[in-house]
C-alpha cells in the first residue's frame, strides 16, 4: 500500500523531447545531454551504439525519468543483444528507492530476458565489476519480502563500491539504495550517509545531476536543508529542461520556506509539462505532485487568486479524468482525484476561507477511500470552524469511518509497509484535531476549551513522533499551530509562543504559525519577538496580503 505522507515525481512523458541532444564526450562512454547533465558510466560493450543509449539511460534513470530510461535501454540490447549490463539497466528502472516502489515482476522480467538464472546472468557479464553489478541486481529480485532484498541489494552496492573505488556510479547508486533502506520513511542517519556519498561525488563531477539529485533527497528536511542549497542551486542550472529536476529543487526550498523560490522551480516544472502536453495534443496540467506545492506555495505568498486557478483547475481535470483510485491507494499523488483533494484541503484550511464556494465542494469519491478520508477532514475542519456544530460532527463520523476502514486495510497487510504505520498515525492526529475543533463549535467554543487542550496537546506528542515527511504538511492543520491558536484564545500567550515555535521547526515560515506567533508574542510582551514575525510575514507576503490579522 501507499501511503499518504510519501511523494511521487512530476509524471510526464518526455522521451521523445530528449533524442536529439546527446553529444558524445571523451572518452566515448561519457555522454551529455544538452539540458540534462552529464554521466560517464563505462561498460565492456564493443557497440558504440549500445554503449551511448545505455549511458542515455543511466542519465534519465537517475532523473527519475524511468520509462523514458528504459526505452534507451532496450534500444541498447537491441544494438547488443548480449550486453549484460543493458538489460540490468532496463531492470532498475522498476525500482524506485526513495518512493518505496518497486515492480518486482517487471523488473524479473527484463533480467530473464538476459538469462534464465541469476548464475547464467552473472556469466554473461564480462568484467568483474559487472558482474557485482548483476548480483546485486539479483539480490534486489530475489525471494523474500522486499525489506530484505533492499537490505541485500544495498549491501551488495557497497561491495561493489569497495572493489572499484573509482567508480562514482557505484557510489551514486549506493546511496539511492541507502534512502531505499527504510521503506519510505525517512532514517536520518541513513539519509545523512547517503547525503555524504553524494556530496563527495558532486565535488568530482558538477554537472553529473544524480550527485546533486541524491543529496537534496538525503537532506530535504528541515534540519539539514540549508547543508544541501548548493545541490538545490546547481541542479536548475545542471538539468533545466528536466522537470523533475527543476520540481527537485524545491525539496530544499519548501524545508526552509524560501517560497519565492519554491514556487518559482514548479513554475518552471509546469511550464515544462504543459509545453509536452501541448505538443501531444493535450491542455495544461493542474493535478500531481509538483502542482500541489505550487498551489499550497501560492497560498504562502498572498496569491490566492493564482492557488484557487491551480485547485479549480485540478478538480476538473479530476472531474473530467472520471479515474477512481483503488481502496488500496493511500499516496494522493496516484491520482487526479487524489490530487484535487490534497490540494482542496490544504486551501481551504490555509486560507481559511470556511464559507466560501471553496468549502462548497462536494465532489464524487467512489471507493477512494483515502481521498474520502481527507475530504471529510477538510469538510469537518471547515464547518467547525465556521461555527456549523451539526456539519462539523456529521463530517467527523464520516471521516472516522473512513479512518477505520484505512486502519484496518494497514491492519490486515501481510507485509506490512512502514510508511503505512505512519499513514494511519497522521489519522489518528486529524482525529484527535476534529474532535477538538467539532466539541467546541458544537458549544460554540464556550465548553471544555481545557479539555481541547488536553486533546491537541496529545495530537502535538502524535505528530512529533512522526518521521518528517518533506512537502505541504501531511497532518493539514499542523496540532502545534492549533493548540497554538488555542491558547491565544485562551490568553495563555507564552505557551502559545512556544508552540508556534514548534510548528515553524516543522515547517519554517509558514505562514498561519508566524501569524500565531506574533499574536503570541505581542500578547505575552515580547514585542521583538512580534515584530520579527511580523517582518517575516512582510517579505514572504508581498504581493498584497495583510500579516496583521489575528489568528
Amino acid at each position: 500500500m501507499r501511503a499518504a505522507w510519501k511523494r511521487v515525481a512530476v509524471a510526464a512523458p518526455l522521451g521523445a523531447f530528449l533524442l536529439g541532444h546527446v553529444a558524445i564526450a571523451q572518452p566515448s562512454h561519457a555522454i551529455t545531454v544538452a539540458g540534462y547533465g552529464s554521466v560517464d558510466f563505462p561498460t565492456s560493450t564493443r557497440s558504440a551504439v549500445a554503449q551511448r543509449e545505455f549511458s542515455r539511460g543511466v542519465l534519465l534513470l537517475h532523473l527519475f525519468h524511468y520509462d523514458e530510461a528504459a526505452d534507451a535501454f532496450r534500444a541498447a540490447e537491441r544494438a547488443d543483444s548480449g550486453f549484460a549490463m543493458a538489460y540490468w539497466g532496463e531492470a532498475m528502472t522498476f525500482t524506485h528507492a526513495v518512493w518505496d516502489e518497486q515492480d518486482t515482476a517487471a523488473g524479473r522480467r527484463a533480467l530473464g530476458k538476459l538469462a534464465a538464472t541469476p548464475e547464467a546472468r552473472e556469466r554473461a557479464a564480462p568484467t568483474a565489476r559487472e558482474r557485482g553489478y548483476m548480483r546485486a541486481l539479483d539480490a534486489l529480485y530475489g525471494d523474500g519480502p522486499k525489506a530484505k532484498r533492499d537490505t541485500l541489494f544495498s549491501d551488495q552496492m557497497a561491495e561493489v563500491s569497495r572493489a572499484n573505488p573509482h567508480d562514482d556510479e557505484a557510489r551514486l547508486f549506493y546511496a539511492l539504495s541507502l534512502m531505499g533502506l527504510s521503506q519510505g520513511v525517512r532514517n536520518i542517519p541513513t539519509y545523512l550517509h547517503a547525503a555524504q556519498i553524494a556530496e563527495s561525488v558532486f565535488a568530482r563531477h558538477p554537472n553529473e545531476p544524480a550527485a546533486a539529485h541524491y543529496w537534496i533527497h538525503a537532506m530535504d528536511d528541515p534540519d539539514h536543508a540549508a547543508q544541501a542549497l548548493p545541490a538545490a542551486r546547481a541542479l536548475s542550472h545542471v538539468a533545466p529542461d528536466a522537470a523533475h529536476a527543476q520540481h527537485m529543487t524545491s525539496h530544499i526550498f519548501m524545508a526552509l520556506g524560501m517560497w519565492d523560490e519554491m514556487v518559482l522551480a514548479n513554475e518552471n516544472t509546469k511550464r515544462m509539462v504543459d509545453a509536452m502536453a501541448a505538443k501531444q495534443g493535450a491542455g495544461p496540467f493542474y493535478c500531481g505532485h509538483g502542482n500541489s506545492w505550487l498551489a499550497y506555495g501560492y497560498v504562502e505568498q498572498g496569491r490566492r487568486a493564482d492557488a484557487k486557478r491551480m485547485v479549480t483547475g485540478c478538480e476538473q481535470q479530476a472531474t473530467r479524468a472520471r479515474y477512481k483510485t483503488d481502496m488500496r491507494d493511500l499516496d494522493p499523488d496516484l491520482s487526479a482525484m487524489g490530487s484535487a483533494v490534497g490540494m482542496w484541503v490544504h486551501y481551504v484550511i490555509d486560507t481559511e476561507d470556511w464559507s466560501g464556494d471553496m468549502a462548497q465542494w462536494a465532489p464524487d469519491l467512489d471507493s477512494a477511500a483515502a481521498p474520502r478520508a481527507a475530504y471529510q477532514f477538510g469538510r469537518a475542519f471547515a464547518a467547525a470552524r465556521r461555527g456549523d456544530g451539526a456539519a462539523a460532527t456529521e463530517a467527523r463520523a464520516a471521516f472516522e469511518q473512513e479512518r477505520g476502514r484505512l486502519a484496518a486495510l494497514v491492519q490486515a497487510e501481510h507485509d506490512p509497509d512502514p510508511s503505512d504505520a505512519e499513514y494511519v498515525k497522521g489519522l489518528a492526529v486529524l482525529g484527535m484535531e476534529l474532535e477538538a475543533v467539532t466539541t467546541l463549535a458544537a458549544h460554540d467554543g464556550s465548553l471544555d476549551s481545557a479539555g481541547a487542550a488536553t486533546l491537541l496537546t496529545n495530537a502535538t506528542a502524535t505528530e512529533d513522533s512522526l518521521a518528517y515527511a518533506f512537502g505541504p504538511p501531511p497532518v493539514y492543520k499542523p496540532s502545534h499551530e492549533l493548540l497554538g491558536e488555542l491558547l491565544v484564545g485562551l490568553k495563555r500567550y507564552g505557551e502559545a509562543e512556544r508552540q508556534f515555535r514548534a510548528a515553524l521547526a516543522h515547517q519554517p515560515r509558514r505562514v498561519l504559525s508566524l501569524r500565531g506567533l506574533a499574536a503570541a508574542a505581542e500578547g505575552a510582551g515580547d514585542t521583538a519577538a512580534a515584530s520579527r514575525a511580523r517582518g517575516a510575514l512582510r517579505a514572504i507576503q508581498h504581493f498584497g496580503a495583510s500579516p496583521d490579522a489575528d489568528p
